[in-house]
């Protein structure tokens, strides 16, 4: 099971990373490319975190914070019961994308974005962001959705024992 979460971590890690090679070596800085009335490609540089907080620490800050998230992420997951795979999954795809940013940050000192979501229309505009962010983030969701579907289980299971004494 282990092999089988690792390699897509791997996977998920290796196309963070082609797709990061390839904007960066066939993207014009800065430059917005349209790909859907709401979607461009736009490539720029995060030197912080999540929306460039902490932008002002430099690199090696940030690396020893990633590095610490990606072990506290392991102890958690390690910690999780067995069957639990919607988790598994999440944190599969919370550590594929902590890595791919990680690897950024060691070789650049700071993370390649290049997905821009926006709707011109009403002036909303999202931050820039790369496939390792969206893991980050689909990877949250599903642990949250399996936290969710435990908790509605177990009170299933508690209120089943309260009416069935």
């Amino acid at each position: 099971m282990i092999i089988r979460w690792a390699s897509l971590i791997g996977i998920l890690i290796i196309f963070d990373q082609v797709s990061k090679y390839m904007v960066e070596t066939m993207l014009p800085l800065q430059r917005d490319i349209p790909l859907l009335p709401f979607l461009s490609l736009y490539r720029t540089y995060n030197e912080g975190v999540a929306f460039s907080a902490f932008s002002n620490l430099g690199p090696w800050p940030l690396i020893i914070l990633t590095s610490v998230i990606i072990l506290f992420i392991l102890w958690l997951w390690r910690g999780l019961p067995p069957g639990r795979w919607i988790s598994s999954f999440g944190y599969a795809l919370v550590l594929a994308g902590a890595i791919g940013n990680l690897i950024d940050r060691v070789r650049l000192g700071k993370v390649i974005d290049m997905i821009f979501f926006h709707i011109d229309q009403i002036g909303f505009y999202f931050a820039v962001f790369n496939l390792a962010d969206t893991f980050i983030t689909l990877g949250a969701v599903a642990i949250i959705i399996d936290e969710f579907i435990q908790w509605r289980n177990s009170k299933q299971k508690q209120d089943e024992r309260t009416n069935n004494p």
